[in-house]
């Protein structure tokens, strides 16, 4: 089993947090006057949208090691709807359009990689989620 462990702080003096894993940050916030957010990062569902979008590109770029295939161009939008209270994700769309270097069809690539991706599995097949009390 493989095991990924994020962590989360608050900034001082904001109502934002960041958060890290290994030597990777990010910042987390809520829209500017939304909450006593400062818009000074990213909400969680555009974290959710990149988390889908993110790993979509990397398992391209690791079925194209796999394959051999050296890919030019990777250009993918994830679209999320979201709706209820509470608000939750009800629907997420990715486009993909990726090029190879030597003109070969990337159609391969792009389909291998749908089937293999963590997140849009994990999602699509219902990720248990819970809460531990400290």
């Amino acid at each position: 089993m493989v095991q990924s462990i994020v962590e989360l702080r608050n900034i001082a003096g904001t109502e934002a947090a960041v958060g890290w894993a290994g030597g990777h940050t990010i910042v987390v916030d809520r829209p500017e006057g939304k909450a006593g957010g400062l818009g000074l990062g990213f909400n969680g569902g555009q974290l959710l949208a990149l988390a889908i979008g993110g790993c979509y590109c990397n398992d391209l770029r690791y079925v194209a090691h796999d394959l051999g295939v050296e890919i030019g161009e990777i250009a993918v939008t994830v679209q999320l709807e979201l709706d209820g209270a509470p608000l939750v994700a009800t629907n997420a769309v990715l486009s993909a359009r990726c090029t190879t270097l030597d003109g070969s069809d990337p159609k391969i690539l792009i389909d291998r990689a749908w089937s293999i991706c963590t997140v849009a599995n994990s999602l699509t097949r219902g990720v248990p989620t819970s809460l531990k009390g400290v």
